[in-house]
């Protein structure tokens, strides 16, 4: 099980008037750490916990300031990724000096009065479509402390909240420093099998079953909306046997909603930024859209067990 990280963490973005992050216009706070490391993940620059520095090659303009300025001589256009990133020490210089921004910082340090003065300035829009602030990553359960002070605010302010979560964490601590100051919970079920999921994602799935579990008893009762979610990832998740065994599981605890993530290939792009190499780049149906009759097909098996994924 991952363990609760009680220090500040770094915050990727903060994206305004996001409309696929739950109800209504949202903004989104984008926390960088994740206990899981699943190999399609579309935010790979939120994996890891610490600052990343980010290379967009579309943006350069081969002006040469950044190589003139690294102390480490880290850079270099012959390298593939153009950053040796075993000789980075993540000072941060060609970053500052970037006239483009191609080289950027990933990851900054925000306080929570400062997080909220900034989604505070969209109150408009929640107000006006029944929006609010969604937390995302990454995963912010890593800093139960830090969500937990975070939500309290934005609770006193009157915004709808929504945690987007793997479901990796400590049950007790987030009954206590969470579950009061949340309105919904979108839940990550990505397998069923332990062994499936560890060699995709990492790690077992033995806690995040039984937190989904525990979670599902809880919430009627602190009027929670709770909503287990499955990304669809080509011949991953989205086979016929996995999507099945999640169906059953959700079926035998009585639930009737669930949704079904669509696929975005776009993420291939992001893992060049951070120097990460990309396995699937040679792989077809992980470099495209899944297509509209095979949507089909994945969602009637959750529509045949009166699960509706709309």
């Amino acid at each position: 099980m991952a363990r609760e990280n009680t220090k500040t963490p770094l915050i990727l973005d903060i994206k305004g008037n996001s409309l696929d992050d739950g109800p209504g216009i949202r903004s989104v706070v984008f926390f960088k750490g994740c206990p899981l490391s699943c190999v399609w993940c579309h935010n790979p620059e939120s994996k890891q916990p610490g600052p990343e520095i980010s290379f967009d090659k579309n943006e350069c303009v081969d002006c040469g300031t950044c190589m003139d300025v690294c102390p480490e001589n880290a850079l270099d256009r012959k390298n593939v990724f153009f950053i040796d990133r075993t000789r980075c020490t993540l000072c941060g210089e060609c970053a500052a000096n970037c006239p483009s921004g191609a080289l950027s910082m990933v990851g900054h340090t925000m306080t929570v009065d400062e997080i909220v003065r900034t989604v505070e300035k969209d109150r408009p829009f929640f107000k006006n479509s029944g929006g609010g602030v969604t937390l995302s990553g990454g995963e912010p359960t890593l800093y139960m402390d830090f969500l937990s002070d975070l939500l309290k605010q934005l609770k006193a302010e009157n915004i709808h909240t929504l945690l987007e979560t793997c479901g990796l964490f400590e049950f007790a601590s987030f009954e206590k420093k969470v579950l009061p100051y949340i309105d919904t919970i979108y839940y990550d079920i990505k397998f069923l099998d332990p062994d499936t999921h560890r060699k995709f994602c990492g790690v077992k799935n033995d806690r995040i079953l039984e937190n989904f579990i525990r979670l599902h008893g809880l919430c009627p009762d602190t009027g929670v909306e709770l909503l287990a979610r499955t990304p669809l990832i080509p011949d991953i998740t989205a086979t016929e046997k996995n999507l099945t065994a999640i169906a059953d599981f959700l079926n035998h605890q009585g639930i009737a909603h669930a949704r079904l993530l669509a696929y975005n290939p776009l993420w291939h792009e992001k893992n060049k930024k951070i120097g990460t190499s990309d396995k699937f780049k040679n792989n077809k149906e992980m470099r495209e859209w899944i297509c509209t009759e095979k949507l089909e097909t994945l969602h009637s098996i959750f529509r045949e067990r009166k699960i509706n994924t709309g």
